[in-house]
């Protein structure tokens, strides 16, 4: 956790993570919920915000806008019960409170059997809520990846809204990290390992319930949170590298077009547009299209027409993204770009 919190501090452009990771992260959450959509399609979606998409890559986005919205309330105040108040709204898109009616319990999705019955009553919920407050803030003793372990299992428990709990819990999990200082910016990719290990996620939050198997439930998150650190720290350095080497090749390529700014546009997300560079300051309009179309000339990027917009998407990054492996194809040498512009 402090290699990945010093090489988030060493990265030049901090909105490379800002807007990659926490999408990583909306897909990942999402299809622990059965909601599937795929990252390609919200790094392009991302880019068209308010035009049409598909219900599970709009649920989806709304995860990655709300883990923003609880990153930058930590500005204003600790977590508390009224932030994940405002967490689970955006997520679904209509007002959500503490549950006040009774009726809900978990059920196996195969057999349907019911498997935990969580605590019913709204002031009854709003005590268990405060008590979990009280111990994200007042338990110091314990180290703050301990406690991050046991106030998740502690908000699954008491499940307090009607839907979308899973979700708000692990962008609690994130935020708690950033505000007990383990973390400047919410980019552990914890629901990468959560999908891998989902039956022992389910069974470890019960076995607590049932069993009271803490050690079990503490040394899963702790292995989660550790692995997922690892695994973001590599692809943090894998993406630096692959900066460098595409600002040293369209310096070498094309000159006249070549500026930080724009490298850093194009690596802002996968996916940009001719506003993108406009809105930098780097050129207006229609100098921003020749950039874009030179660097699709020469490879750096590829033209994507969807619908009535032209979308350029910078497919090293975002293979770089989706992929296990770090490694990237390198671009190659001044004689084979003059090849392929004569053909």
């Amino acid at each position: 956790m402090a290699g990945l919190r010093q090489a988030t501090a060493l990265i030049p452009n901090p909105a490379v993570l800002i807007n990659t990771i926490p999408i990583l992260e909306a897909q990942a959450s999402s299809e622990i919920e059965n909601i599937v959509t795929t990252t390609d399609a919200l790094f392009r979606q991302a880019q068209l915000e308010g035009l049409a998409a598909d219900p599970a890559t709009k649920e989806a986005l709304r995860y990655r806008t709300a883990l923003k919205a609880g990153f930058d309330s930590l500005k204003k105040r600790p977590l508390t019960t009224r932030t994940a108040e405002e967490i689970c709204t955006i997520i679904r898109d209509v007002r959500m409170t503490v549950r006040k009616v009774p009726g809900t319990a978990l059920a196996n999705n195969v057999t349907g059997e019911v498997v935990y019955r969580p605590p019913e009553g709204g002031s009854r919920l709003r005590d268990k809520l405060a008590n979990w407050e009280r111990f994200i803030h007042g338990s110091e003793e314990l180290d703050p990846l301990i406690r991050m372990a046991v106030a998740h299992y502690q908000f699954e428990a008491i499940h307090p809204f009607t839907d979308g709990n899973g979700r708000t819990g692990r962008i609690l999990n994130l935020l708690m990290l950033v505000e007990q200082g383990l973390l400047d910016l919410p980019i552990l990719y914890l629901s990468q390992y959560v999908i891998r290990n989902k039956a022992a996620y389910y069974e470890g939050l019960l076995s607590v319930t049932r069993h009271g198997a803490w050690q079990q439930w503490i040394l899963y998150m702790l292995r989660a949170t550790g692995e997922t650190a690892q695994w973001t720290l590599s692809k943090i350095t894998a993406v630096r590298e692959l900066v460098e080497h595409t600002a040293a090749y369209v310096r070498k390529v094309v000159p006249k077009q070549y500026s930080r700014e724009l490298i850093d546009v194009i690596f802002t997300q996968p996916y940009c547009r001719i506003e993108n560079v406009v809105d930098t300051g780097i050129a207006k309009r229609q100098t921003a299209s020749t950039y874009l179309h030179k660097l699709v000339s020469v490879g750096v990027l590829k033209e994507k027409p969807i619908g009535l917009n032209k979308l350029f998407l910078n497919s090293r990054f975002l293979t770089l993204l989706t992929h296990e492996s770090n490694e990237f194809q390198k671009f190659g040498a001044l004689s084979d770009v003059r090849a392929r512009r004569g053909k």
